[in-house]
């Protein structure tokens, strides 16, 4: 992640971005907002807590690692186990290293058709950063927003018709292999966001994307970019409102590069949901002695509300 320098390209885009996930009046039934039958108040942080310590445990898991493979056949089967069908999108790219096989791991709930529209995406990188000279396990970066998207696997189940309007993907690559640059880092996202642009049609694009990212800090304090579009953000402190959780969110500063950011340049609204006031970032502190069960509560039940009531229904 790194704070951006544009702020008058990306105000443009955020102007353009304001009024792009109006509702628009159609959509699967299922994906209608029930408040009787709710999945946001069924996740669990303390489950998702124990999905980040499993990750953990394969320790630093640089893209193209073996590390990073044991970690993907974790989330396989976590996901298999809950119902979803997962799908590898592999690609390679140079880095400034050498050329690297990334693999974002995909999942949909009911079918195998990877190329059936979806309403959301919800997102997380699963990389870690390669330091040569410290142990990095990332259990805030990395880990924390990976072991809530198989927690929040499990919830969206209990209501098969909203999961089939969501897919699911875990990016590789967020994590620049140098510094961040137009051409290091976010390699996953950026891939991915360029498929869609190339297979889609404007009107079969997701409605929005949300990502998740360093969200484990006992001392939360959740930042969203910017140049992040209105209409995400009023729904988000909406849904915060809602919750209970208001205190939690507010905006950053300025632009922040995240997952989020391609899909915004290929005209796809979206929200990036990150702490980045954690004190442990790229250090060797960022273990599971940083990770609150309570944290992973706060900031899921609110974005799978947010995604529930406002993103998905018609």
């Amino acid at each position: 992640m790194r704070f951006g320098l544009a702020l008058a390209f990306f105000c443009l885009l955020a102007a353009f971005f304001t009024g792009a996930c109006q509702p628009d009046g159609a959509g699967p039934a299922g994906c209608r907002y029930d408040p009787s039958n709710v999945v946001w108040s069924h996740f669990s942080g303390e489950r998702a807590h124990q999905h980040c310590a499993a990750l953990v445990e394969f320790g630093p898991r640089p893209a193209g690692s073996p590390a990073l493979e044991r970690a993907r056949g974790y989330l396989e089967a976590q996901l298999k186990s809950a119902g979803w069908t997962v799908e590898r999108q592999a690609f390679t790219e140079p880095t400034p290293l050498r050329p690297i096989e990334f693999v974002n791991v995909r999942a949909r709930f009911g079918t195998n058709d990877f190329k059936k529209p979806v309403r959301v995406i919800l997102g997380s990188h699963y990389d870690t950063k390669y330091f040569p000279n410290i142990r990095f396990t990332g259990a805030n970066d990395g880990g924390s927003s990976s072991g809530a998207l198989l927690e929040i696997a499990r919830v969206l189940a209990l209501r098969p018709a909203l999961a089939q309007c969501i897919e699911l993907v875990f990016f590789d690559g967020e994590e620049a292999v140098e510094d961040y640059t137009a051409t290091d880092g976010i390699y996953g996202s950026r891939f991915y966001a360029r498929e869609i642009t190339r297979r889609q049609k404007p009107a079969e694009r997701p409605r929005a994307v949300v990502i998740l990212d360093m969200i484990g800090d006992p001392d939360l304090h959740v930042r969203i970019p910017s140049d992040t579009p209105r209409g995400l953000a009023e729904w988000l402190f909406a849904a915060a409102q809602e919750a209970g959780t208001s205190s939690y969110f507010g905006w950053a500063s300025t632009p922040i590069t995240d997952d989020h950011a391609p899909f915004q340049r290929e005209g796809v609204p979206a929200i990036d949901l990150i702490d980045l006031d954690f004190q442990s970032w790229h250090t060797s502190g960022d273990t599971m002695e940083q990770i609150s069960p309570q944290s992973l509560e706060t900031v899921v039940r609110t974005a799978l509300l947010l995604v529930e009531r406002h993103l998905v229904a018609p």
